[in-house]
């Protein structure tokens, strides 16, 4: 059947757009915006923040389509009234962001960051200092949020020869068993798991469920030497809790992609500080601007993933990725 489609904003670059266009069937037909098209009869809308308008106007609307792995809350607040239309995301950056946490999580295990400034300085003193490196192979990785990012986390977990638990938002059938011999959970497991984990591996998204998920009482749980990696969204995390744990030593290191506090334009990009505590000053902690899943391939991933989606509707079929807006994920 034939499907048009609404892009509210092209893709960025002229390859990329090329590549979408190339990769979809020929029943799928495409709008460029920012202008609604003429007449407005789009069946799937690509947007990450739609107004209300550009949801309204076509009465064929069935599906909205984020571009991007997240939900921003205006965007879920809008799709709450309007139930008969469909949310959807794209989840084209598991991969980047599963090998950056494994960065991160090497990084801050392996304390490169601290000894990388000293050598810089020609500062060889390290070398002859004990040595805080902690070993990975045969102890366990607890992924929190195990969707595509956890999963594809779990893999490269596993080539480490690291045990991997994953824990969901609920609970598998008793008789599903786990995936790529990952053993699953439901939330209501983690108290449970924390003790076990020697590396913490956070890829939740920010909603009011998860908001201090990970507080004082559940670091106060891990075990002294681990390692927690956090490429989900800060605020998952308790700020205050996490920088007393690390600065205390109750947690060994701590690999961080995603904040707390974020520059408010253009301008405020060469100096806002990522967080109200000072966790540049602690040598135990490795700091990434919430770069996890950008790269080179990244739209190259975003035009693969979104013509696939697409595709899947233009056919007839069930469209990956659909959104449960009470959830917000």
């Amino acid at each position: 059947m034939s499907l048009h489609v609404f892009l509210l904003h092209r893709p960025r670059g002229e390859s990329a757009l090329e590549e979408l266009t190339a990769r979809l069937d020929p029943e799928v037909t495409l709008s460029l915006g920012p202008e609604l098209p003429d007449p407005p009869d789009y069946k799937v809308m690509v947007a990450g923040r739609p107004e209300r308008a550009h949801v309204e106007a076509s009465p064929k609307l069935r599906a909205v389509v984020v571009p991007w792995a997240g939900i921003p809350d205006t965007t879920r607040q809008l799709m709450h009234d309007f139930p008969h239309i469909a949310l959807h995301n794209l989840h084209h950056n598991a991969l980047p962001v599963a090998e950056h946490a494994l960065a991160l999580l090497l990084a801050a295990a392996k304390f490169i960051v601290p000894m990388d400034r000293a050598l810089r300085s020609n500062d060889w003193r390290p070398r002859y200092q004990p040595n805080p490196s902690i070993l990975l192979e045969g102890r366990t990785a607890l992924i929190l949020g195990y969707g595509a990012i956890g999963q594809k986390l779990g893999q490269l977990c596993r080539g480490l020869g690291m045990e991997v638990l994953g824990v969901r938002r609920k609970a598998p059938p008793a008789d599903a068993g786990g995936s790529d011999r990952v053993r699953l959970f439901g939330i209501e497991a983690l108290h449970r798991l924390l003790p076990r984990a020697d590396a913490l591996l956070v890829c939740l998204p920010h909603t009011p469920e998860t908001t201090g998920l990970v507080g004082a009482r559940e670091l106060a749980l891990l075990p002294r030497q681990a390692v927690l990696v956090n490429v989900g969204r800060g605020p998952v995390v308790d700020e205050e809790a996490l920088f007393s744990a690390l600065r205390e030593g109750r947690l060994h290191a701590a690999g961080l992609d995603v904040w707390y506090q974020y520059p408010e334009d253009e301008a405020a990009r060469a100096n806002t500080p990522p967080a109200s505590h000072p966790f540049h000053e602690l040598p135990n902690v490795v700091m990434s601007p919430h770069r996890a899943g950008g790269s080179t391939w990244t739209e190259h991933l975003r035009m693969v993933h979104l013509a696939r989606l697409l595709n899947a509707a233009a056919r007839g079929e069930p469209m990956p990725n659909r959104v449960d807006l009470d959830a917000g994920y």
